[in-house]
């Protein structure tokens, strides 16, 4: 290591990854606003938070955890100009006080996390 790595590391910080608490918190954010599927999930994150990452076995271990818990349901749909279908899922409605919850904690980690004003509650879907 260099004096020069050092500084190199604060003007151009590595992504943080989501850990699966995290990701539950932001799975159940985005789908408070509409159905989602894994690779959306994860593109979503990084174009929004572009020093966040989320990987594959994190997001589908939280998928995973959610399907189990009856918070989330997943179902297959047919997308044109796609060979097979897609994986999507949609947020139980039963669930969505808690999912509202869980999905304010979101908010709160990632305003704490940033000084960017645009991390403000219900801007986590920004079209790229």
């Amino acid at each position: 290591m260099k004096f020069e790595d050092i500084y190199q590391f604060f003007e151009d910080p590595p992504p943080v990854y989501l850990n699966k608490e995290l990701a539950v918190c932001y799975v159940l954010a985005v789908l408070l606003q509409r159905d989602s599927y894994g690779t959306e999930l994860i593109q979503l994150l990084s174009h929004r938070h572009p020093d966040y990452r989320l990987s594959d076995t994190v997001l589908y271990g939280a998928l995973k955890f959610l399907e189990d818990e009856s918070a989330i349901d997943g179902y297959w749909k047919k997308v044109e100009g796609r060979g097979r279908p897609r994986r999507m899922y949609r947020l139980n409605p039963d669930w969505r006080m808690h999912a509202e919850e869980l999905a304010e904690l979101w908010y709160q980690y990632m305003q704490t996390q940033s000084r960017d004003p645009a991390c403000q509650e219900g801007q986590v879907l920004a079209s790229p």
